[in-house]
């Protein structure tokens, strides 16, 4: 009976397991342990917490990966798309996350404490990608120029760029709005080679520069030629702003190759300015974009980044084991996606 109800003796399991495993996906493990006393009266210590915490998120990272190895199998089933929206708009970008500098957890072998770590060197990283999947009309303006989402889908993985689009595909499947033949998808990105290496993989797309690393890249060239706090460089990046958002990229391009700055960096600025403008025109139409409704930003994957990965991921001194790493994302996915109360129907993985 007890293996029936996924209870074992002398573990943290049911609700209880899942109450702790919720304070450790927003809080440190000390002061998850601590809110558990002060919360639900329970004693325990921080590494009880981390323990339930391991098994809820690996019971959570195996359904989400099974469940795009499902997808990515042609053969397999996905939602019906008879009520695929017209536009699908995807967001993908990348952040790193300090990782151990050990392979194997440290276990005290008396009385005094361990040794601190030793500094994290270059190298000593991980990319965390991240994805938002969300509907244009789903975007509403809460005040001039401010909007907010009724809806979104986040998915996050700790791995290359070919595994955060296969669960941006699952989660697509899994909504039925992949293979739909009207739908377009709207691919929103910084300007990394790897989003739009794997853009293609959509037929019918439109990709998109975000409209703000495109300033950032002017504004760099402006510090240099006018002065960091000129109010000269200001007005010629406003001007240049007015421009890409009225869709006049060819014009800007033109009018770029006709200055001659005088040092050499600020010459070696206009002209990383001018290839990086030529090599991205056909995704800076931005007044196309706007009139459509797609946006020109990618403030939604940006948001999402620090939700799931900075608010509980990225505070002082933290450092992470690969797997204790991809548990939490996990955790954090089903907390932000609203979608805590799956963990009652997965089993949870039995832990040394």
């Amino acid at each position: 009976m007890l293996e029936v109800l996924g209870v074992e003796s002398g573990r943290i399991c049911g609700c209880l397991s899942r109450s702790l495993g919720l304070l450790a996906t927003v809080a440190p493990y000390e002061l998850a342990a601590w809110l558990a006393e002060r919360l639900l009266g329970v004693k325990v210590s921080a590494m009880g917490v981390w323990r339930v915490t391991q098994r809820l998120g690996q019971a959570a990272a195996s359904y989400s990966e099974a469940l795009s190895q499902y997808h990515a199998d042609s053969r397999s089933k996905g939602a019906s798309v008879e009520n695929a929206p017209p536009v699908v708009v995807l967001g993908v970008d990348a952040c790193f996350l300090g990782m151990q500098v050990r392979s194997q957890r440290r276990r005290r072998t008396g009385p005094e404490k361990l040794p601190a770590l030793p500094p994290v060197e270059q190298g000593q990283f991980r990319d965390v990608k991240t994805g938002v999947v969300l509907l244009p009309q789903e975007r509403v303006e809460i005040s001039p120029g401010r909007h907010s989402l009724v809806r979104r889908f986040l998915v996050t993985c700790l791995g290359d760029a070919d595994d955060i689009f296969r669960h941006m595909y699952a989660r697509l499947r899994e909504q039925g709005w992949a293979g739909a033949p009207g739908t377009v998808f709207v691919i929103v990105g910084d300007g990394a080679e790897w989003i739009w290496n794997r853009a293609s993989m959509f037929v019918r797309r439109c990709e998109i520069l975000d409209f703000w690393h495109a300033l950032e890249h002017a504004w760099e060239f402006a510090h240099l030629r006018y002065g960091a706090a000129s109010a000269q460089a200001d007005r010629w990046v406003h001007d240049l702003a007015e421009k890409l958002r009225a869709g006049k990229v060819d014009q800007v391009i033109e009018e770029l190759k006709r200055l001659r700055p005088k040092t050499p960096e600020s010459r070696e600025s206009l002209q990383a300015l001018i290839r990086y403008y030529s090599e991205n025109a056909t995704r800076m139409r931005y007044d196309e974009y706007l009139r459509l409704g797609y946006g020109i930003g990618s403030g939604a994957v940006e948001s999402a980044h620090k939700q799931v990965v900075h608010a509980r991921m990225r505070q002082a001194g933290m450092r992470w084991s690969e797997a204790g790493a991809r548990h939490l994302l996990a955790l954090r996915l089903l907390l932000l996606n609203h979608n805590w109360e799956l963990l009652d129907r997965l089993p949870m993985g039995s832990m040394a």
